[in-house]
């Protein structure tokens, strides 16, 4: 084994564990000795290892088989058998074949003869045999060769019982994979076969991408030798790992994780008899509750349900209910999983306790904020809060505890009692908005004409355009849009745009739509099969940030998780083609602070643009007050005042002298 083999993941120390022998080595090596077709066994029993026309793979493993069997017959001390398994057959001249009575006769004129008088004549001819049965063949004594083969698999027969083994979830990859192709999952971070199905399992059909030379087909082959190993491992790889993300149903995805008192979301976790709430400590008399919940888990799904904005469909959950949820989840899992207690148990001190445990959790309960809820990699947590995020939870809880008692399912509130962390102050200059020339910068990097591209042209500039948050961009479709005639300044009439969405409070409002995205828009529709007009009946349901490359004949929406770590990719990679501060921000920023920079371009205005009325903004952007509005000009007044507002407004951006061309458009 070479150096270069050896495994490199940062957390393990050990050596590589020596390879195992596995059924289908021998399988293989068998095929191969009786002379059958070396490509065919190879792609039947050792696909793992390689593609057949890899010669130089093929030659190495089987040089490593019949070490690693000779060197097992060694430990058993059969020499001999040793030496038997490195011969090779074919150094050995095979026996000539004996010809058949009928030719035997013709070449030695005994066709009329009767055929016992032949059959005597044939076996003084050929001693070694005896010839019987009309037209039958002779016999001859086995050749070296065929003994050779004979005996070799009798040799294989007797090893493969004795050093077979079946793989174990803890072992290694190094154990049982190529070697190359170990060292780079385990450089992935998947040293053993558990942590590898886990991964599989926890992303999906496209798990390989996070895997440095590990590709598709690499991918596939490992796969399939895992679920065919399903029985010994006692793993399973789940039937979505085989599906693209984007043809799985809800239902799919929701049958990858049971329900579980486990670390799982809010819907799939079972709270346990005994701590459910039914006999919490601090629960009010049933008979003056006013909501129908028979435990802890449902009294949530109440409080959850009060928060719904009437035009939402049960189920569909707003960006205001799934903030809730989260922070009435982790509170949950927490109460019955760390503090075994139900969540109408928790008192003052249990409060504090958890207040505590949000600002540093275990491990165990972190996770990227990028494994969905469908995944058996999903965590409550990315982290230990932030002083303004932990604040912003207690808040939350407190309101829960504040709605169970007005509801009277629980007495008290437990988080009343904690402090809540200080209201952080922002320092100056860090509005989280971008300037004229930034924004020019990454608009100019949005033209690549490739399917990803456009998506992620369409939206960048709808965000950038409407000032519209994450999860309203998400769920507006093609219905939402409206037509409306406008006078011009010059006293004609134009058609422009509105988009009706429905924002936080589950209030509407109508938000204008630049003329030139609406025919983006219908170009994408046009391309992809479909009437170019967004407002006809077969285009209502379709999201303005579909898929149309998701092969489905609705598109699915683009969706919020997905669409921000587009944005985010994608603003890293522009922020490599500048320095200082320009580069910086783009780093910083995301998906939201598209909508800072329409409030506050549309209120400063620039050449060509005249400002738009606050009121107007504080209208488009759906701000619940006209003060949040003003803080843009607010801030500008203070960036000026810090000197940056030469960057920000009449300054270009900052360049890399030496790579003018970079941070081109990703997708």
């Amino acid at each position: 084994m070479t150096r270069q083999d050896a495994p490199v993941h940062p957390t393990k120390s050990k050596a590589r564990p020596e390879r195992k022998l596995h059924r289908g080595h021998f399988a293989f090596m068998r095929a191969l000795a009786q002379g059958l077709d070396e490509r065919a066994s190879w792609d039947r029993y050792l696909r793992l290892e390689g593609e057949h026309a890899d010669l130089k793979t093929v030659r190495r493993t089987i040089a490593w088989i019949r070490d690693a069997f000779a060197a097992a017959a060694r430990r058993e001390h059969k020499p001999g058998t040793a030496r038997l398994i490195l011969l090779d057959p074919d150094r050995f001249a095979a026996a000539p074949a004996l010809p058949t009575l009928a030719e035997f006769a013709l070449a030695r004129g005994l066709e009329d003869f009767s055929e016992a008088e032949q059959i005597e004549a044939y076996e003084a001819a050929y001693s070694s045999g005896s010839v019987g049965g009309r037209g039958g063949q002779g016999r001859a004594r086995p050749s070296r060769r065929a003994r050779v083969i004979d005996h070799q698999l009798q040799a294989l027969r007797w090893l493969e019982d004795l050093v077979v083994q079946d793989p174990r979830p803890g072992d290694r990859v190094a154990a049982w994979l190529n070697p190359s192709l170990a060292a780079r999952l385990e450089r992935a971070g998947l040293p053993t076969l558990c942590e590898l199905v886990k991964r599989i399992n926890g992303i999906g059909a496209r798990w390989w991408v996070q895997v440095p030379g590990v590709g598709e087909r690499k991918a596939a082959r490992i796969l399939e030798w895992l679920r065919a190993n399903e029985s010994v491992l006692k793993i399973k790889v789940g039937d979505h790992a085989g599906v693209p993300r984007a043809q799985l149903t809800p239902t799919a995805l929701a049958a990858v994780v049971p329900e579980a008192t486990a670390l799982v979301p809010y819907e799939k976790f079972v709270l346990p008899s005994g701590l459910d709430g039914q006999e919490g400590r601090y629960r009010a008399p049933p008979a003056k509750c006013l909501i129908v919940a028979a435990n802890d888990h449902e009294a949530i799904a109440a409080w959850l349900a009060s928060k719904r904005s009437g035009d939402r469909e049960i189920g569909e959950l707003s960006s205001t209910q799934r903030s809730y949820r989260k922070e009435a989840e982790r509170l949950l899992l927490w109460s019955i999983l760390e503090r075994r207690k139900a969540l109408s148990s928790l008192a003052v001190e249990d409060a504090s306790a958890f207040r505590a445990f949000l600002a540093d959790p275990p491990p165990n309960w972190c996770g990227p904020r990028h494994h969905q809820r469908w995944s058996p990699m999903w965590r409550p947590l990315e982290g230990p809060l932030t002083p303004a995020a932990l604040r912003q939870s207690l808040i939350i809880l407190r309101s829960l505890f504040t709605f169970l008692i007005g509801q009277g399912y629980v007495v008290g509130n437990p988080f009343a009692a904690v402090t809540l962390p200080p209201q952080p102050q922002r320092p100056p200059g860090s509005s989280r908005t971008l300037t004229f020339p930034q924004w020019d910068h990454i608009d100019s990097l949005l033209h690549v004409e490739t399917e990803p591209g456009r998506r992620l042209r369409r939206g960048m500039r709808w965000l950038y355009a409407t000032g519209l948050r994450l999860s309203e961009i998400t769920s507006v479709k093609c219905e939402d849009l409206e037509p409306v005639d406008y006078e011009t300044a010059g006293g004609g009439v134009a058609t422009g745009w509105v988009l009706s969405v429905i924002g936080k409070g589950g209030r509407r409002r109508q938000v204008p739509v630049p003329a030139e995205l609406v025919d983006e828009l219908e170009n994408e529709l046009a391309r992809h099969g479909f009437e170019r007009q967004v407002g006809v009946p077969g285009n209502q349901a379709i999201h303005v940030m579909a898929r149309f490359d998701a092969g489905l004949e609705k598109p699915p929406p683009w969706s919020a998780s997905g669409l921000y770590q587009a944005i985010k990719a994608f603003l890293a990679q522009a922020a490599a083609g500048l320095e200082g501060v320009d580069a910086q921000q783009l780093r910083k920023a995301s998906t939201h602070w598209l909508r800072h920079t329409r409030g506050r371009h549309a209120l400063q205005g620039r050449e060509g643009q005249a400002p738009v009325p606050i009121q107007v903004v504080h209208s488009n952007l759906g701000h619940a007050s006209v003060g949040t509005t003003s803080m843009y000009l607010t801030t500008e007044a203070r960036r000026a005042d810090e000197g940056d507002a030469g960057v920000g407004a009449s300054s270009g951006v900052r360049r890399k002298r030496t790579s003018p061309g970079e941070g081109g458009a990703g997708s």
